[in-house]
């Protein structure tokens, strides 16, 4: 089948582009303030909280790169999510309640009721820095996808084009309409790539001329291989993937990425109540595991379609996969019929925009309430010599920060471009994992000020500096490298949360803690 994009295709992308636009336009009229810009007056429903979470969570990574585990390897990726689901009910108990009572912008700012300005700046700095990196690099994956299944290959000036397509749609919704915008797509936008699996799915199954059971039974023991075990009980600390890694590691990365992140809580910070808002935090949880599933199996019956010749018979495909981080765009590209390629597409962008939507609002609401209003406050004392009241910009300039925000990741992506080209591939890998070097430190500070009434500006401080040391520390290319070992990515989480916590606990109550 020849690749590109047919009428109804670019039909079916428009459509879904258009509604998107049409969405940020209509709830751009709720606005009233700010603070409604960012919170969305704390009314959003707790089903459309839990499916917004969700699709932030499952990027354009997951439509790509989950259908790559299985492909090369088997299905312990989903055991990470019984860590997921153990941190959503601490946090729907232990974080999201005093987080929400305190009712700041950000989440940062219950750092700055307990710990003064000093740790709330520095918590927002840290965030700003690395979720650029990361969303940044998420845009890019989702270009390279875009670009093969719009043309084939992946040449400069077609990744570009993809990426500020993606990035101009995102922006001028996510302006338009703020928070509330961002979950209603995202409900959108969830429904479509799952559809968008699901129908991806079954006509895989359709090409493939096996009767399910014989394809379980053929995964069961491909080469000797079971390809879809879930559970690994190897005490290897090299694999993300085994049942300890997922049951002890997993739970405080889940803790990091869905606690302390702004990007995640600020959905649940929307919600009526924050019981509402756990519950739509545990509810994502849950639903996010049968979606994964779902990536998971299109892996595996790829792996059937493109290796086993001896299975496929006549139907075994011409083209032949030099590069697995491709895979599942390659196959959308030559074996979709018109049609369903564009809901594809459309799936893929899906996965793009619900990750870059809540990225650019969560960084617009740090940079201005963890930022700029304290740097004005600050501004304004010193002038006079009184502290003022800190107060929210307009409307407008909350949504300026939006689109600057926009642009920022846009550029970001577009620059990993050349960054590739000048075999910088070891860079964008380090930019999608960067937000371990200000989550695994944010962790410890957040559970010391949760859980204790001990800690203080200084000591909260110097467990975010040394926190980003210690990751920087176990990275592959430092001390794993120099004493010979691997270590997993999980276990830096694991290791660099519990001493930041002990760091931060060792500073006594200062005067801003509150009651």
């Amino acid at each position: 089948m020849e690749g590109g994009f047919a009428f109804v295709d670019w039909t079916i992308l428009f459509i879904y582009m258009g509604v998107m636009l049409l969405i940020g336009a209509l709830v751009s009229r709720q606005q009233s303030d700010s603070q409604f810009f960012f919170l969305g007056g704390r009314s959003m429903p707790s089903w459309a909280v839990a499916l917004s979470v969700v699709a932030t969570a499952l990027s354009a990574a997951t439509f790509i790169g989950v259908p790559q585990m299985a492909f090369e390897g088997d299905f312990t990726y989903l055991a990470t999510n019984l860590g997921a689901m153990i941190a959503a009910f601490i946090i729907a108990f232990y974080f999201v309640p005093p987080i929400y009572a305190a009712g700041t912008v950000t989440i940062y700012g219950y750092l700055g009721q307990r710990y003064g300005e000093s740790a709330r700046t520095a918590a927002g700095a840290m965030f700003l820095l690395g979720r650029p990196l990361s969303s940044g690099a998420r845009l890019f994956m989702a270009g390279i996808g875009f670009s093969l299944m719009l043309y084939g290959e992946t040449a400069r000036h077609h990744l570009i084009f993809a990426i500020l397509l993606l990035g101009i749609v995102g922006t001028l919704y996510t302006v338009s309409g703020g928070i509330r915008a961002v979950i209603w797509t995202d409900v959108i936008q969830i429904i479509v790539m799952v559809v968008a699996a699901l129908a991806a799915v079954a006509y895989l199954v359709s090409l493939i001329p096996l009767t399910p059971g014989q394809m379980v039974a053929e995964l069961t023991s491909s080469q000797g291989v079971n390809k879809l075990k879930v559970l690994d009980f190897s005490l290897n600390f090299s694999n993300p993937f085994t049942f300890w890694s997922a049951l002890f590691a997993m739970t405080i990365v889940s803790l990091s990425t869905h606690g302390v992140d702004q990007d995640m809580l600020q959905r649940v910070m929307t919600a009526k109540s924050p019981f509402h808002g756990g519950l739509a935090l545990i509810g994502s949880m849950a639903i996010a595991v049968p979606i994964i599933l779902v990536f998971l199996i299109i892996g595996a019956l790829l792996h059937l379609f493109y290796t086993r010749p001896d299975l496929m018979g006549n139907a075994f495909p011409p083209d032949v996969v030099e590069d697995t981080r491709r895979l599942f765009p390659q196959f959308v590209l030559q074996h979709l019929p018109v049609g369903l390629r564009g809901l594809t597409m459309a799936g893929l962008i899906a996965a793009a925009m619900s990750t870059f939507d809540s990225a650019i609002n969560a960084m617009a609401s740090s940079l201005i309430a963890d930022l700029y209003v304290p740097l004005r406050a600050f501004l304004q004392k010193m002038k006079s010599g009184q502290k003022e009241e800190e107060h929210l910009p307009d409307l407008a300039g909350s949504r300026f920060a939006v689109g600057l925000m926009g642009f920022l990741l846009t550029l970001f992506a577009i620059g990993a471009i050349y960054l590739q080209e000048q075999g910088g591939e070891s860079l964008i890998n380090f930019a999608l994992g960067v937000m371990a070097f200000a989550q695994a430190p944010l962790l410890g500070v957040f559970c010391t000020a949760l859980f204790t009434r001990r800690g203080n500006a200084a000591s909260a401080l110097t467990a975010f500096a040394t926190g980003i040391g210690l990751v920087l520390l176990l990275q592959p290319y430092m001390l794993p490298k120099w004493a010979g070992f691997t270590l997993g990515w999980t276990w830096t989480w694991a290791i660099v949360s519990p001493v930041c916590f002990l760091i931060c606990l060792c500073g006594s109550p200062g005067t801003e803690e509150i009651s």
